[in-house]
């Protein structure tokens, strides 16, 4: 097929049948997916159109792209399709990535492409890897960019090798996100500046949010019919089915990350609610495989905004969806690492929607189908690195089980095994962003269970450690909602525990900032249940240490905020044992408030109220350290508001019982100091000072502890050392 040429004001340039071609290796798929539908779907800006350039005038759309979808041939040349697809393509995109410099398909299409005359039309996505690695002794491996694309060629199209290196966007970790990636390589097939087609874009995007609601529910009609159409018109029915399942990709992929950046999670929900008929209005018998893991994804992506929103039946609904799916997919090809790591993944959310649940026996079980996919898949592919990763995440959710259970050393395996694996994950790849965070939370399991241990030192120290990598990893990618999160929940951890070692003021501040950060967040996302979660959990803290420091009033607000945000997220899922238990912690601290205001009856009313949420969790899971901390204090506040000496003294008997019947994790200065404080109250000085004694051994000053026994008249001096030991442990753990 012959081309025409058009002219422009610019140049004259040949009129090809597509807009570019993508050349990737077949192991970056994924991306080649993701690229075709955001080429395909971006509508160029009005303003912008018919505009002339020196490759054209700026058309309306970037369709049709080229993907070659199939394995080449096992032939020494490309087949004829493709080499009539690159002949007719205007640009090439090239994937680049170290699987891609090895290919050698990639780099005979790049070649042929360059023959054509046409070098200033190739652009690259880097995706892995780094440009011109080969010529850095000892990480060739690393080589991102094929052979074809390093080479200078002149105006004959002859190449010669040279150190080059193309224009790319460039989605690696820290690097341009996917949407400035997508700007940059439309701007370059274009022949415009990046600038003004982003300007450009944003001020349409400006214009359309206010409407954007409405076209969402157009989408959906128009799913809606094609999805009707495919079922009754079975003489069309494949590709009236691949129209629907493009759609359906493009209302839960570009369409729901329009809405989420104008808040409009409520039309996500609508779209995502209209997305699971239409899966669920499909003959599962006549999915090919692309279906299949198109499905396998949506599907997954609905759990997750559910599971975000706090609504755990429609996410397990939606994951339990997804399984058998995945467990096609997987089944149909044993030896392809994707496909197991989707199905291991399916397994994973159904087990983190059961742990959320209190639901321990069923998490271990759907993780240890998840980590035995995994285990299988990596006989195969030892050296894959997304199992790997997705191998730790099992063990961080494994060991999360095993902590509820009371079983620390067992935790402790997994939680080293997790730290193991990321360690070796982020040597590999140091700017890899998604590992360097699940590596800081390695860091804070184990500080976790050192604080469990009485290492509290040692605790500060890892948690130091996650708040300087999350930190570091927020700061890089501010636009990153959860890598924020992330953040706020890392240094609320470390300045509650700061505070137990006596630095109230670093406490105080710390947990300030994540209830102001959570709360700026939440206001963009309202409908985010962990953000709620986050302002109400850190305002109770909170508002204990401004109680504990003489500030009543700010206490009063602050958990009187987390009251209301914790009765409307109880409200919303009984089911959510974590909500359950720190709506009772806030009532507790209420309680604690009432007292000091001199209203003893409301205090106990509210201790009592604390006690009916967690006495069901306790019988449930009975050996979780935070039900375990949450009774004892529940029952010493409830003693302490009532005037009933027996009733009293039963309580304090039952904290201390409480306190002292814990499995593993005896030396946790939490528990000590509970314990102590029953014994105290029942007036047993002399049984409580070992454990005070052992306290202070450990460096703990926490507020209510130290005003606990200046009122009993035991002297409490600050530990020398342990300012000498929280540095070492510092130094320690930056070092490792």
């Amino acid at each position: 097929m012959g081309t025409t040429r058009v002219t422009t004001q610019a140049s004259v340039v040949p009129a090809c049948r597509y807009r570019a071609f993508v050349s990737y290796s077949h192991r970056d798929e994924s991306w080649a997916r993701w690229l075709h539908r955001a080429l395909e779907t971006y509508a160029i800006p009005r303003r912008l159109v018919g505009r002339a350039t020196r490759f054209g005038p700026i058309p309306r759309r970037l369709a049709p792209i080229f993907r070659d979808s199939d394995e080449l041939a096992s032939t020494s040349d490309l087949s004829a399709a493709v080499s009539e697809a690159l002949t007719q393509s205007s640009s090439l995109i090239v994937i680049c990535s170290p699987d891609a410099a090895a290919s050698r398909w990639v780099d005979e299409e790049v070649r042929t492409f360059r023959r054509l005359g046409r070098g200033d039309r190739v652009f690259c996505l880097i995706v892995a890897g780094e440009p011109n690695a080969s010529l850095i002794a000892g990480r060739e491996s690393e080589e991102c960019f094929a052979p074809a694309l390093r080479e200078r060629w002149d105006a004959d199209g002859d190449g010669a090798p040279d150190s080059v290196e193309p224009m790319a966007a460039d989605v690696r970790p820290g690097k341009d996100s996917r949407a400035d990636a997508k700007y940059r390589l439309v701007a370059g097939m274009l022949g415009i500046e990046l600038d003004a087609l982003k300007r450009r874009d944003y001020q349409r995007r400006a214009r359309r949010a206010v409407v954007l609601a409405s076209a969402a529910a157009v989408v959906m009609a128009i799913t809606t019919a094609l999805a009707v159409q495919a079922w009754v018109a079975r003489s069309a029915a494949e590709r009236r089915q691949k129209e629907a399942e493009d759609l359906v990709a493009f209302m839960l992929g570009d369409l729901n990350d329009k809405l989420a950046q104008v808040a409009r999670l409520d039309v996500m929900a609508a779209v995502d609610d209209r997305a699971i008929r239409y899966f669920q209005a499909q003959p599962p018998d006549e999915v090919g495989e692309r279906a299949l893991a198109q499905r396998v994804t949506a599907l997954e992506k609905i759990g997750s905004v559910r599971l975000d929103q706090g609504q755990l039946g429609d996410a397990l609904a939606s994951y339990r969806m997804a399984l058998p799916l995945a467990a096609r997919l997987a089944g149909g090809k044993p030896t392809d690492p994707e496909s197991q790591r989707l199905f291991a993944e399916v397994h994973a959310f159904i087990g983190v929607v059961y742990w959320r649940q209190g639901r321990l026996d069923e998490a271990q079980q759907s993780y240890a189908a998840s980590q035995a996919v995994l285990q299988r898949a990596l006989e195969h592919a030892a050296d894959d690195p997304a199992l790997t990763f997705q191998l730790a995440l099992v063990d961080n959710n494994i060991g999360h089980v095993m902590e509820m259970r009371g079983q620390l050393d067992d935790a402790d395996v997994q939680y080293r095994r997790m730290l193991v694996l990321m360690r070796r994950l982020v040597d590999t790849q140091p700017g890899n962003g998604e590992w360097a965070e699940s590596l800081g939370s390695a860091y804070n399991n184990l500080g976790k269970l050192a604080l469990m241990r009485g290492d509290l030192g040692d605790a500060i120290a890892k948690y130091s450690l996650d708040e300087r990598l999350q930190a570091r990893l927020s700061k890089a990618d501010p636009r990153n909602i959860d890598r924020r999160g992330n953040l706020i929940t890392v240094q609320a951890i470390l300045g509650r525990t700061q505070a137990l070692a006596g630095d109230v003021a670093s406490g105080m501040e710390r947990l300030q900032r994540s209830v102001d950060e959570a709360t700026e967040l939440a206001a963009l996302d309202p409908s985010n249940t962990d953000l709620q979660e986050q302002i109400a959990l850190y305002g109770t803290q909170l508002a204990r240490l401004r109680r504990l420091s003489g500030d009543l009033l700010a206490a009063v607000r602050l958990s009187t905020k987390s009251e209301a945000i914790f009765t409307q997220l109880t409200r919303k899922d009984p089911t959510n044992t974590a909500w359950q238990r720190e709506y009772a912690e806030t009532l507790t601290e209420r309680a604690a408030q009432s007292r000091a205001l001199g209203d003893v009856a409301i205090a106990r009313q509210q201790a009592q109220s604390a006690l009916r949420l967690l006495m069901p969790l306790r019988e449930k899971q009975p050996d979780d350290r935070a039900t375990v901390l949450a009774v004892a204090t529940a029952r010493l506040a409830q003693a302490a508001a009532t005037n009933d000496a027996g009733a009293a003294h039963a309580l304090r008997v039952d904290a201390f019982r409480d306190t002292a019947a814990a499995k593993s994790g005896k030396d946790d200065p939490r528990l000590l100091a509970l314990r102590a404080e029953a014994l105290l109250g029942l007036e047993r000085k002399q049984d409580a000072a070992p454990l005070i004694d052992r306290l202070r051994a450990g460096g703990y000053r926490d507020v209510a502890l130290v005003a606990l026994l200046r009122e009993h008249g035991v002297d409490y001096p600050p530990n020398e050392a342990f300012p000498r030991q929280l540095a070492t442990a510092d130094a320690g753990g930056l070092a490792r």
